[in-house]
């Protein structure tokens, strides 16, 4: 029963939610988290107004208004150590489209192909059926343009 307990105050103040998108090029959660000061410099800089304070006052995306131009002027605004550039890509992000998409009730819906930019969202043509959306994920740079636009809500990223 005690071990319970004390798991429980554990969970209580940890600092780590798996589902949480962090500003591009962030480091590791742990190590993001350690150095992350919660000034809200990256909040105020970003020019979609994506980055929100999250749980424990830590920066997080929020792609429900806008998307993510890679900017990188949270990275620039940034006094501490919590942003690599160095890496590949801004994140290792990939988009999904799940069974509430509007295709799978078959309802013409290509709103997520009109806010992709690079393209990376196509339609596959089926006889007798609404085209069915694929992601080019060579393509998907994980802006999240077109998470937002979505009238089901059937999009999202997640680490790849």
């Amino acid at each position: 029963m005690t071990q319970g307990i004390n798991q429980s105050r554990r969970n209580l103040f940890s600092r780590r939610k798996t589902h949480v998108i962090r500003p591009p090029w962030s480091k590791p959660e742990h190590s993001f988290t350690d150095n992350c000061t919660r000034c809200d410099k990256c909040i105020d800089a970003c020019e979609t107004k994506i980055i929100k304070r999250g749980a424990g006052g830590f920066p997080e995306i929020d792609f429900s208004q806008d998307e993510c131009t890679f900017c990188k002027q949270c990275v620039e605004v940034c006094p501490e150590p919590v942003f690599d550039t160095s890496t590949e890509g801004p994140w290792p992000l990939v988009a999904n489209i799940n069974d509430t998409c509007l295709t799978a009730k078959g309802v013409w819906c290509q709103s997520c192909k009109d806010a992709c930019e690079p393209r990376a969202i196509s339609f596959i043509m089926a006889v007798g059926q609404v085209p069915k959306p694929q992601i080019d994920l060579a393509a998907c740079t994980a802006c999240g343009a077109c998470v937002s636009p979505c009238p089901s809500d059937a999009i999202n990223l997640n680490s790849g």
